[in-house]
């Protein structure tokens, strides 16, 4: 398990490293590292980690569902948008491992992706299975 301390409403935060190491624990050298969520309004996604693309994603999400737009899960904890959000980039991504390392290309990066934030702890779960 990964605990991930966020301190914007929107925040991705490269949790590769972490992953990695949860790799090396588990003593998997071929199979696969199944990466989830463990929250409504957290996603995680693979891409690069450069941080104009990460500004751009934040754009794009903003305009592609903006916040109090009048949604109907906002009279609860105006928090709609973040929902959405995560459902449109999704709650897990799965990585080969190889040679207990994980199989990701030159610039690929596992990103988690915090929307209704600051939070103090979120959880990410991962589970790696031997093939």
């Amino acid at each position: 398990m990964i605990e991930v301390r966020t301190s914007n409403r929107t925040e991705v935060v490269d949790i590769t490293s972490q992953v990695q190491e949860e790799v090396r624990k588990s003593g998997v050298r071929d199979g696969l590292a199944i990466i989830y969520t463990r929250h409504t309004t957290t996603a995680l996604t693979i891409n690069e980690g450069e941080k104009g693309l990460l500004e751009d994603l934040e754009d794009v999400m903003s305009r592609l569902v903006p916040r109090n737009a009048g949604y109907r899960h906002d009279i609860m904890d105006n928090n709609a948008d973040s929902h959405i959000r995560a459902i449109l980039i999704g709650n897990s991504v799965v990585v080969p491992v190889t040679d207990g390392r994980l199989d990701l290309g030159t610039w690929q990066r596992v990103l988690f992706i915090e929307l209704d934030g600051p939070r103090s702890s979120r959880k990410i779960v991962v589970k790696v299975i031997a093939i």
